[in-house]
């Protein structure tokens, strides 16, 4: 393996060798890109090395060895020996999920043989630096791992220089190129000692948008070397660069971007009229483009339902379980029954094998959709929603889910264990089918009180009249309700609850033989995402039930009285009856297909140990970054890599949002509201805010707060009974929160998107259920 070679010598397939920053110059000097020229002392030139110490300072004193010494200089003098660029090139950078940016040093117009072997001893020893060394911890990146080249390049004395993304890295537009420039060396740039020039282009390099900056200071090369920092006479006076340049740097950063096949964050300059590329890497945290045309109604409350079951990016053993087999994918096969494809799928895109983005589903319609009423009405005929568990195939499902459940996978050899998960996955078709035979009755009777009390000028009160406590999550908050009463009849054990994290006092409830009993009984249930392997059950993380426990324990039970029935008619009475089994149904079927769930995370955490032992894991959940298929094909090395690297690209974009929520949750006319969203359940309150962002927040929540969420699902059903108004980023009307809020008689306000974000932990607000809007108290 060479230990100097030119930089036409490299690919990006180099990357062992000559680092990111050495494998993607080379890539675009074979693409015949204006790259500047060099050479890569590659990372067999650092391995070779016989530092003092693995630290900075070892490398910074090694001796390099006359051969390769050598080498560097004939590489140098090939240059002609002029100024030159040096850049640290390490093989855990500019990578998707890992750039590395500014991590390891850059040495700008480094002249003579002297200073050159010293730049290149510091890039090498930059490698150990306190800030790289952290980075790569919180990566998770082996430091024996890590080789670090260095790249030198021909000085550019630039009249100006900068950065360009190919996407714009606020609004995740592909067809936007944003370019920031400064006088000098683009140093002044890239480290923020400027406030650059901003314009953002279209890919011909018209300026869309532009804003001039202050070009506080200028980096320029100096006459010995290195560079100096020069404070410009008259900043204002520079021009705007010229249209020519600015539609070059569209053009060539177009071409690398497609190249490359993602968006690029791009370093150039320019001098005498010439654009030079100094460097490429991928963007990070770059969000997903934006959609483009208009979402109709029905692929708004599709996407407004699915987001409300995504609090967080699905982990690629997600994509490939439970995604496609759970919910989503059982409503999936429900509407492709009618002649509607698309409604369920499709809506999650995966980038380097990481969710990245959210778009509403598209609903295509088949020839099949014509007979959907006559399919609908023979199916609501046949099967009757109040007799569905007499239907055989619900008591095959039950019987197999208590045999997978009863198997031991500790013990299993490691092809059966592999097999388990598959086999939950199949557990959940008998269900599938139930849900295809039965919802039609359901939907039938519902839709029928629905008209009927449209017709009668009563509608607001479907809400009220659906629910009837017969549902197993109203009963599991019952049930919920009885242990919160023990608990407050024992004075020592509720001051606990109360004033001790749920870990601690998790044991004293374990003695309660009715705590004992719910987690037995409903512990498969989910504590964050119904579409979710990777979330906990209830059953693993009883936490989230000590958190509902103390809100049930300092707030007694309060509904909101229901409608009395003896108001209706004898047909009317009939009519609300078919439509609550019809709730239940839908809501009991929900409930009996996640119990699979548990099934399936064991199996995969076992997995996931099984990994750890054999030393392709870190943790046993890393095999959450990773797919069945992946895990299927056997123990292998290469899993390591695949995980470690998703990881960092997951970790990369934590603050990124899978879509923009305003595309599901349009702006809303709010007046001076400080939010706006759907009005879902009326009434008018005033409280203080209490933000919840998840089940491990639970605890939180006092009495009289309006309880401010990014979503709902059945969990969090108690909540209600101690907020005085919810306040919901995501859902609609028919959404667990509304429904449920409507029960309980408080305000309820959907789809404000920014309700999480625009208020604040303890601001007293009014929240107006009717209106939709959420003000500052008067």
């Amino acid at each position: 393996m060479p230990h100097v070679a030119p930089l036409a010598a490299f690919g990006r397939e180099d990357l062992p060798l000559a680092g990111g920053k050495g494998a993607n110059l080379g890539e675009l000097v074979r693409m015949g890109m204006p790259v500047p020229g060099g050479f890569v002392v590659t990372t067999e030139a650092y391995a070779s090395l016989r530092a003092t110490s693995a630290d900075r300072q070892g490398y910074e004193n090694a001796a390099i060895p006359g051969e390769l010494r050598d080498a560097i200089l004939a590489a140098y003098a090939d240059l002609g020996r002029g100024a030159v660029a040096v850049r640290s090139s390490a093989t855990a950078e500019d990578l998707p999920g890992a750039a590395f940016a500014g991590q390891q040093d850059t040495y700008l117009n480094v002249r003579g043989d002297v200073g050159l072997l010293d730049a290149v001893r510091r890039c090498w020893a930059s490698l150990w630096t306190d800030r790289a060394v952290a980075y790569r911890a919180r990566l998770g990146i082996d430091p024996a791992e890590v080789r670090i080249a260095v790249v030198v390049q021909r000085m550019v004395d630039a009249d100006v220089a900068g950065v360009m993304f190919t996407a714009h890295p606020v609004t995740g537009d592909r067809e936007s190129i944003v370019v920031e420039a400064s006088s000098g060396l683009g140093e002044a740039v890239v480290s923020g000692l400027v406030t650059p020039d901003h314009y953002v282009l279209d890919a011909r390099g018209t300026v869309r948008e532009f804003a001039a900056g202050r070009r506080e200071v200028v980096v320029r090369a100096a006459a010995g070397g290195g560079v100096v920092h020069e404070t410009p006479a008259d900043a204002a006076s520079v021009d705007r660069l010229p249209g020519a340049v600015l539609a070059e740097l569209a053009r060539l950063g177009t071409a690398v971007a497609a190249h490359f096949g993602r968006p690029q964050d791009i370093e150039w300059a320019v001098a005498a009229g010439r654009v030079h590329l100094l460097q490429a890497r991928p963007m990070t945290a770059v969000p997903p483009p934006p959609l483009r045309g208009r979402v109709n109604p029905l692929r708004r409350r599709l996407a407004a339902v699915l987001l409300e079951l995504l609090p967080t990016r699905p982990y690629p053993i997600d994509m490939t379980t439970w995604i496609p087999y759970g919910p989503a994918g059982l409503m999936a096969k429900v509407t492709e029954s009618i002649g509607l494809r698309g409604a369920f799928e499709g809506f999650l895109r995966e980038e380097d094998g990481v969710v990245y983005r959210f778009v509403p589903p598209e609903p295509r319609p088949t020839p099949r959709l014509l007979l959907a009423p006559f399919v609908i009405a023979r199916r609501a005929r046949r099967y009757d929603p109040a007799r569905w568990r007499d239907d055989p195939r619900y008591a095959t499902f039950r019987a197999q889910v208590r045999d997978l459940a009863a198997r031991d996978v500790s013990r299993m050899p490691w092809q059966e264990l592999v097999r388990i998960p598959r086999e939950a996955l199949a557990l959940v078709d008998p269900v599938a089918g139930l849900r295809i035979d039965y919802l039609p009755g359901a939907g039938v009777a519902i839709a029928r009180l629905f008209f009927a009390l449209r017709l009668t000028r009563r509608g607001r009160m479907l809400g009220d009249l659906l629910l009837d406590g017969r549902t197993r999550t109203e009963q599991a908050t019952r049930e919920l309700e009885q242990i919160a009463a023990e608990v407050r009849s024992d004075p020592v054990l509720a001051a606990r609850l109360v004033a001790e994290e749920p870990a601690a006092v998790l044991p004293a409830l374990r003695q309660l033989p009715a705590f004992a009993a719910f987690l037995d009984e409903h512990g498969h249930r989910e504590s964050s995402s119904p579409l979710l392997v990777t979330a906990p059950t209830w059953g693993e993380a009883p936490e989230t039930v000590v958190g509902l426990l103390t809100v049930l324990a300092t707030a007694p039970p309060a509904r909101a009285a229901r409608p009395p029935l003896s108001a209706f008619s004898a047909r009317m009475r009939r009519w609300i009856e078919r439509a609550r089994v019809g709730t239940a149904f839908r809501e009991d079927t929900h409930y009996e297909f996640t119990r699979p769930l548990p099934i399936l995370r064991r199996a995969l955490l076992e997995i996931g140990r099984r990994l750890v032992a054999e030393g392709v894991l870190e943790r046993p959940d890393d095999v959450f970054h990773l797919r069945l298929d992946e895990l299927e094909a056997g123990p292998d090395r290469r899993l390591r890599d695949l995980a470690r690297t998703r990881a960092a690209r997951r970790d990369e974009l934590a603050g990124v949002r899978m879509i923009d929520p305003r595309a599901v949750f349009p702006a809303r006319d709010s007046g001076d509201a400080l939010v706006a969203g759907e009005p879902a359940s009326g009434g008018r309150v005033t409280g203080p805010v209490c933000i919840i962002r998840g089940p491990e927040e639970f605890g939180r929540l006092h009495a009289g707060d309006v309880l401010v969420c990014p979503y709902t699902n059945p969990s969090w059903t108690p909540l209600f009974q101690r907020a005085a108004a919810v306040v919901v980023d995501s859902g609609g009307l028919g959404s667990h929160a509304a429904i449920v809020a409507r029960e309980y008689g408080i305000p309820a306000i959907m789809g404000t998107a920014v309700g999480t974000t625009v208020l604040q932990d303890g601001q007293v607000v009014t929240v107006d259920g009717d209106t939709g809007h959420v003000g500052e108290a008067s």
